[in-house]
């Protein structure tokens, strides 16, 4: 099972993307702000884009 959402995860670091789903990694649309990076998705014929944040490298992350 691949578990690596973006290939390029270091182009997109700190930023939010938008993709068709987590099983189509293919980059719509990507940005700081989520709302315009759904939005943006929506206008390239993305249905329902799935938005997620990308950390940047190095970053550590607590859940």
């Amino acid at each position: 099972m691949n578990r690596v959402l973006l290939k390029d995860s270091e182009k997109y670091g700190g930023k939010y993307v938008a993709t068709k789903s987590f099983k189509d990694r293919n980059v719509f649309s990507y940005g700081r702000e989520p709302v315009k990076v759904f939005n943006e998705a929506r206008e390239k014929g993305v249905k329902e884009p799935v938005v997620f944040y990308v950390p940047k490298k190095g970053m550590v992350q607590i859940f």
